[in-house]
């Protein structure tokens, strides 16, 4: 049975479709089990999607289930901070949707991936242009890396609730694989978005498709928590 707009439920507190330039597209959830290192990416897309696609959908999944399937993964307890990420985590600006590198763990993952020299001087400048009354410096200069590093919070389905997830390695090449894996005639997008805006990490489509892409997924129809879906498909409505 093929999903459709009408048949598709939306996340709680979310809408099913949205409206971009007097386009409508719908955004339908896709939910599968808690994907683990165990798993294989392909498997587990094509599986939960078996059904649902149509020719012309573009299907997103979301980073953090490309990256966990990766073995990118890492419990907290496993992870020992240097001093230098204790220091550095104070002076990050914690929000209410998420930590990011705000505790030690995840500055040091962020240390770890991009190298101290860059984070150091990601620091430095962001330090400087805050004293301006400009933010977001930081994440700037360090990169993608460690703006994608995902904390623990209370929120996350567990076992993820106690543990700090990196960005998957070569998300243009996976968001390919799937392409070619899937029955369907569609596009895939790995995609980075949560409550505060979003980011395309790769892609089959053009840099002009993904502009259009990030708007249309803003308000994060996914969710934050326990949803549990990880995967959706965007169609226009």
């Amino acid at each position: 049975m093929t999903a459709t707009p009408d048949a598709a439920t939306p996340n709680e507190g979310k809408t099913l479709a949205v409206e971009i330039d007097g386009a409508r597209y719908s955004r339908i959830p896709l939910r599968t089990h808690v994907v683990t290192a165990d798993d294989d990416i392909v498997e587990v897309v094509t599986r939960y999607t078996a059904g649902h696609l149509q020719p012309g959908d573009l299907l997103f999944v979301t980073e953090k289930i490309v990256a966990i399937s990766q073995g990118r993964s890492f419990p907290m307890e496993d992870i020992e901070p240097r001093k230098l990420a204790t220091f550095l985590s104070k002076y990050v600006t914690k929000t209410s949707f998420g930590i990011g590198l705000g505790i030690p763990e995840t500055m040091e993952m962020a240390l770890r991936e991009c190298g101290t020299p860059r984070i150091l001087l990601a620091a430095g400048v962001s330090a400087v242009t805050k004293v301006f009354g400009r933010t977001g410096d930081f994440y700037r200069v360090a990169g993608p890396k460690a703006r994608g590093i995902d904390g623990p919070t209370a929120h996350t389905i567990p076992p993820y609730n106690h543990q700090v997830v990196l960005v998957p390695e070569n998300p243009k090449r996976v968001a390919a694989q799937l392409k070619r894996a899937l029955p369907v005639a569609v596009d895939v997008a790995v995609v980075d978005i949560n409550d505060l805006g979003g980011n395309i990490l790769g892609s089959t489509v053009s840099a002009e498709r993904e502009r259009l892409l990030v708007r249309i997924l803003k308000d994060n129809p996914l969710g934050q928590g326990h949803e549990s879906t990880p995967l959706g498909i965007v169609r226009p409505a």
